[in-house]
């Protein structure tokens, strides 16, 4: 596949920013931030229509930085591209940030502010404050670095390849053997790829010590005394705090830790080995082969549009003009960087998505989640939302409920496309097998890294006993013995750490509230469909906990709404 921007419709031309502006050129984007910061705001009128335009530049900018984005990340290996997003960064990214900071000001400064639907604004005025508050211009060059190192880190994980069977293969390739009732093949695979990645430790440790030193310096520059504080208020989380978090760890502790385990001592007496061993995770506990849904791109994406018909036709629609228009990146391949994610085009004002599919369910699961994200981006198409009340400024807490509530949702219409009738409650039960796991492993990422970040000059063997103490909390029962260093250095592997810090606890916030959308589902579709887009609708208009009120779920994290999730998980579980 290859990402070609200019065969996209353009339905929302310019008003303000001139066609062919080159949106890469400090020169033209100083120009541009000026014509907004010189112009006479007099009127309600005027500052809405100021409003208008810069949403528009903001839009503008945005997409040409995603564009870049994608095509790197389609292909890191291509010096070109890698070229193309790093000019950006070192270049048009300061002068952004720069006159982002000065139109803060002046909209915080203006009177006709006073004029605005405090109601409609209310949100747009937070986090304008917040951003002005935080805004240090000595930071602007030190993020320039962060963003580098994190291409860096895409740029090491994505050439990371070994030989089998007679070819080279991905790590998401070579991932699928740990599916095979050959456990033979299993552990020569997985040793493959973990002795390939270890090549890397210490390279990836030196570029993790730059980043910690990098952002402990951001923070100071702020005024805070460490950067878990600092990006707290970075990522805007209002309605949330530290102990928040803490009490979600506790409570995976306590309720989701002991249904995993049991989990894994079922796995652990079918498979009649002993211990289990971290290649025995993902193959069938029964024998049975791989649940291999499709084998091709176009196979999944066939698939899935009739699934997500069968969710609600709107939805199909959506996905269908996303193949048509090619904005579906799917399949793996060398020098792709990894993982998967949807990110809005937001001048065009659609999706696009990017993951590594090589046939597995997993694989089915990425793409409608991804899918989930994309109907976000096509439920605000046409709301002509201000630009932070589109992606950027939808909680990442709310837009994770979107994309795995579809996940969950769209997991139901499996039958009869991809599997016959067992193949799909075992495709059902594998996934709720892993949204236990990942309940338990956002609680040790999220915990992870509020020690990272609150444990100033810690070394690289305290960091990794660190990961050991919170896998012997919230981990499972596989036995690494022999293999040590994997396990104390499997933190590398979760590019949140590197790329966006502090951004995963959101994952186990919107599983919960995923959760409540399912299973209203399951006993009133209409309902919580008819709520579920309602919500979406929304954009980031609304404060975090209207979002979930607005979708029918509680906005709760602590024990008294992990316990009955984790009730009916193993419930589930046990009738499957």
């Amino acid at each position: 596949m290859s990402f070609d921007y200019s065969t996209l419709p353009h339905e929302y031309p310019r008003k303000f920013v001139a066609k062919n502006v080159d949106l890469a050129d400090p020169i033209r984007l100083r120009e541009l931030f000026a014509s907004l910061q010189t112009r006479l705001v007099g009127s309600k009128k005027d500052l809405e229509r100021w409003l208008e335009d810069e949403s528009e530049l903001a839009s503008a900018i945005v997409e040409e930085q995603t564009i870049r984005y994608i095509r790197m990340t389609c292909q890191t290996d291509d010096p070109a591209r890698e070229k193309a997003y790093l000019d950006f960064v070192e270049h048009a990214e300061p002068e952004v940030k720069i006159g982002s900071f000065e139109l803060d000001k002046k909209y915080l400064s203006t009177g006709p502010r006073k004029q605005l639907s405090p109601h409609h604004y209310f949100v747009l005025d937070r986090m304008r404050e917040n951003s002005a508050a935080l805004f240090r211009e000595e930071n602007v060059e030190l993020e320039k670095e962060e963003t580098k190192l994190g291409q860096k880190y895409q740029k090491i994980t994505g050439s990371m390849t070994v030989t089998y069977d007679g070819s080279e293969k991905t790590m998401q390739q070579i991932a699928r053997y740990l599916e095979e009732t050959d456990r033979s093949v299993r552990e020569k695979t997985w040793k493959l790829a973990e002795e390939r990645r270890l090549r890397d430790r210490d390279a990836l440790d030196e570029l993790y010590d730059e980043l910690l030193v990098l952002r402990g310096r951001i923070a100071k520059n702020a005024g805070f005394d460490n950067y878990r504080d600092y990006i707290f208020r970075k990522l805007a989380r209002f309605d949330y705090t530290p102990e928040k978090c803490f009490q979600y760890h506790e409570a995976v502790e306590k309720h989701i830790v002991p249904l995993m385990r049991e989990v894994d001592e079922e796995r652990r007496d079918k498979l009649a080995v002993s211990p289990l061993r971290p290649w025995d995770l993902l193959v069938d506990p029964e024998g049975k082969p791989p649940l291999r849904p499709f084998k091709t791109a176009s196979e999944l994406i066939q698939g899935s549009k009739r699934a997500l018909e069968r969710v609600h036709p709107d939805f199909a629609r959506d996905f269908n003009r996303m193949a048509e228009l090619n904005l579906l990146d799917l399949e793996s391949r060398k020098g792709k960087a990894p993982g998967g994610y949807n990110s809005e085009l937001m001048e065009v004002r659609f999706p696009f998505i990017f993951m590594n599919g090589v046939g597995r369910d997993t694989d089915l699961r990425t793409l409608l989640h991804e899918s989930g994200h994309a109907f976000h981006v096509f439920a605000t198409r046409n709301a002509n939302f201000h630009f932070l009340y589109r992606e950027h400024g939808i909680p990442v807490e709310f837009a994770e409920v979107a994309s795995q509530a579809m996940e969950l949702i769209a997991g139901e219409h499996l039958e009869g496309i991809f599997y016959n009738r067992q193949e799909a409650k075992r495709s059902m039960r594998e996934h709720v097998v892993d949204t236990v796991k990942l309940l338990a492993w956002v609680a040790t990422i999220d915990a992870f890294q509020h020690w990272i970040y609150t444990t100033p000059g810690h070394s690289r063997e305290e960091r990794r006993e660190q990961w050991v103490k919170l896998r012997e909390r919230f981990g499972g029962l596989e036995s690494y013995d022999g293999y040590e260093d994997v396990w104390r250095s499997r933190w590398q592997r979760q590019l949140h750490l590197y790329l966006v810090p502090f951004y995963y606890i959101e994952y186990g916030i919107a599983m919960l509230g995923a959760l409540g959308i399912w299973t209203r589902y399951r006993r009133d579709r209409k309902g919580a469909i008819e709520s579920y887009r309602r919500a979406l609708s929304l954009g980031g208009s609304i404060p975090l906990p209207e979002l979930f009120k607005t979708a029918g779920v509680p906005f709760d994290f602590g024990p008294k709404t992990v316990e009955p999730y984790a009730r009916e998980l193993r419930t589930i579980l046990r009738t499957s």
